[in-house]
């Protein structure tokens, strides 16, 4: 089962900051083996942990199998992240979006 992180009263972390703070630094391997267990480039990993790739699908799938924790967790912090950055993006204009009711 997967753990669920606390609520921290933070804006939700890029999945690549929980692998570059937590986890890399605990399975205590080169990010170049990480990269290679990952079946990824070093290029692909970097651009995760360093924020500028989104964790999409197939890389939860990698990320859930190395880590043991299943694809889920890595979804969700990037749906979170991407949610909140959208709010962030939209603002105030989303309330200028009128709810339908289904008739």
């Amino acid at each position: 089962m997967a753990r669920k992180l606390p609520k921290r009263g933070l804006p939700p972390m890029h999945p690549g900051e929980l692998l570059r703070e937590e986890i890399l630094p605990a399975i205590g391997r080169p990010k170049t083996e990480i990269a290679k267990l990952l079946g990824v480039s070093r290029q692909t990993l970097y651009d995760v942990l360093t924020e500028k790739q989104p964790v999409t699908p197939i890389m939860a799938l990698r990320l859930g199998k190395l880590c043991g924790n299943g694809p889920d967790l890595w979804l969700n912090l990037q749906k979170r992240y991407d949610l909140h950055r959208a709010q962030q993006e939209l603002g105030e204009r989303i309330k200028n979006i009128p709810t339908l009711e289904v008739a």
